[in-house]
């Protein structure tokens, strides 16, 4: 599946127990990760060529 577990919230009562808000979450599919790297790439060269 793919799914990874994310901690959004802790709280902790003065008695010292914790409690966790957590969130399901999936990771990026391979073509939105290329679509991310290209702008990376992109806004990289930009910068360099504005130095």
């Amino acid at each position: 599946m793919g799914l990874t577990i994310i901690p959004t919230k802790l709280f902790i009562s003065e008695k010292g127990y914790a409690k966790i808000n957590i969130a399901l979450a999936k990771g990026k599919k391979l073509y939105d990760k290329r679509q991310d790297l290209k702008k990376k790439d992109v806004k990289r060269d930009i910068d360099r060529a504005t130095k």
